[in-house]
């Protein structure tokens, strides 16, 4: 069953997003699902590196400015984000305002938090629980060219 918190990240989600932590997040990954122009839906993997929530209601996103996820997000403005934790998932459904900032390889887009619901595993499901969020590695390093593009997206004005 799904809980739904609205259109702002709770506190907790905001701090998670903020990159105060991001060391800590480096090597686990968030699906983002964005509508193709055939109808379908198509899935992404980000990670927390390319994500910051400038506000509970905005979170920037840094992605290839040449992928399918940048051209769906450009062109129908909307995705959901994941994040899939043994405390449960939450989806972020959001839309993405005013054109992407383009910066060489990258696209960073705006987008706006319009509902976050949370599911958590309910008493009838017993035991049984998600043991592991998506994991991959080696984690990069913020000293990467790669990643200090992308925080670099993320941050100009």
């Amino acid at each position: 069953m799904s809980t739904s918190h609205g259109p702002a990240l709770p506190p907790g989600l905001l701090t998670q997003l903020s990159q105060v932590s991001l060391p800590s997040l480096l090597g686990r990954g968030l699906p983002l699902v964005t509508w193709s122009a055939d109808g379908s839906l198509h899935p992404m993997l980000c990670s927390y590196l390319e994500l910051l929530a400038v506000d509970a209601r905005t979170i920037r996103l840094a992605i290839g400015a040449q992928s399918r996820s940048a051209r769906n997000l450009e062109e129908r403005a909307v995705g959901t984000l994941l994040m899939i934790e043994p405390e449960g998932t939450i989806y972020i459904k959001c839309r993405a305002t005013g054109s992407p900032l383009r910066l060489g390889r990258l696209a960073r887009f705006s987008l706006t938090v319009e509902d976050v619901l949370e599911d958590s595993p309910e008493a009838a499901e017993g035991h049984v629980r998600i043991v592991s969020g998506i994991t991959y590695g080696p984690p990069p390093s913020l000293d990467d060219a790669w990643a200090m593009a992308v925080l670099a997206a993320l941050r100009a004005d």
